[in-house]
């Protein structure tokens, strides 16, 4: 039994690896009659694609999409939508197969699992799957044009001060090293009401999505953490005549129903796992090891990790809102 499609009414699969020769991914539930071309999409590509500076991957993918079906005379149909991007600088001999497991990466999960794995650049488990997420997620935000969704790296290495982050990758990247970072995405235009009790709560599906991007630990919404500190006075959002409120601890969210305030989410990414330093691992074969990556990556992932948040908070509200449509009308 596979899980590689998210979503309830407005549904998500990926396909591909990192070095793979393409990776693609299938929409469906899109409504139709939206106005829909590449150039809408590639504008949220060009934002997540590596090789554009210093402090991202070198790895040169221009990241091209094309949309193979469920688009007609410049309008999606209803049908589903496939697009696909091809990958045209994959380096696969930067990965033998023989290497030590990259410790905090996914290659002995993997093997744990399936008894195989493509070990080049981290196959299925690459970052690269998630230029898919932010495509399908350029369609999701044309579902939903009243809300805006925009997401921005807040700290690095736990570092607030924009002006250090420079410095602090570049040493980082002499180290052989990499940084963590926390992203904070926002959506505003939410009206009140998307969202559902229980077990389709719009927190509880934006956390996972979240949570499903690669090297994502952790995702406050909200007050977050820190609510567990506060007092009940101190937590609550007072509510004024007119549906007015004087705070928004909550992140744009009660009971799992949206309040019609900004959606706040924090979302915490580790440190990149594939480096050059040397960390003690092992091998398939279960010997001790050395794991030390040659292949190109980001001295810090949250850097391009913030176009992944915006595009599965797009997927998270578009679906929210057709399934607030489908039973309630309107």
């Amino acid at each position: 039994m596979s899980h590689n499609i998210f979503g309830h009414l407005l549904r998500l699969a990926t396909w591909g690896e990192s070095h793979g020769p393409a990776i693609g991914c299938m929409l469906d539930g899109c409504p139709p009659g939206i106005a829909l071309d590449g150039a809408h999409v590639q504008q949220y590509l060009d934002r997540r694609r590596p090789g554009t500076g210093r402090n991202v991957s070198p790895r040169q993918e221009p990241d091209q999409v094309r949309i193979l079906s469920g688009v007609h005379d410049g309008h999606t149909t209803g049908t589903p939508i496939a697009m696909l991007i091809e990958n045209v600088d994959a380096r696969s001999a930067d990965y033998p197969a023989d290497a030590a497991y990259r410790p905090g990466h996914a290659d002995r999960t993997y093997d744990e699992k399936y008894g195989r794995r493509d070990p080049r650049g981290g196959g299925r488990a690459s970052a690269r799957e998630t230029a898919m997420r932010v495509a399908a997620g350029a369609v999701a935000r044309l579902i939903i044009p009243e809300v805006r969704v925009e997401a921005e790296v807040i700290a690095i290495g736990g570092e607030e001060d924009a002006g250090r982050w420079d410095a602090m990758l570049d040493e980082a990247r002499a180290d052989g090293d990499s940084l963590g970072a926390l992203v904070e995405c926002r959506a505003t235009g939410v009206p009140a009401g998307w969202g559902a009790p229980i077990y389709t709560k719009l927190d509880a599906d934006l956390a996972g999505a979240m949570m499903s991007i690669p090297a994502v630990k952790g995702v406050e919404i909200g007050e977050g953490m820190n609510a567990a500190r506060l007092r009940g006075s101190e937590n609550a959002d007072p509510m004024r005549e007119g549906g007015r409120y004087d705070s928004n601890h909550a992140g744009g969210i009660s009971g799992g129903i949206s309040t019609g305030q900004p959606i706040v989410t924090r979302i915490a990414f580790k440190p990149t796992s594939s480096i050059r330093k040397p960390v003690a691992s092992i091998n398939a074969a279960g010997d001790a090891k050395e794991a030390v990556t040659r292949g190109r990556h980001d001295p810090c992932v949250g850097l391009r990790g913030a176009p992944v948040c915006e595009a599965m908070m797009a997927l998270v509200l578009a679906d929210h809102f057709l399934l607030h449509r489908g039973q309630c009308g309107g």
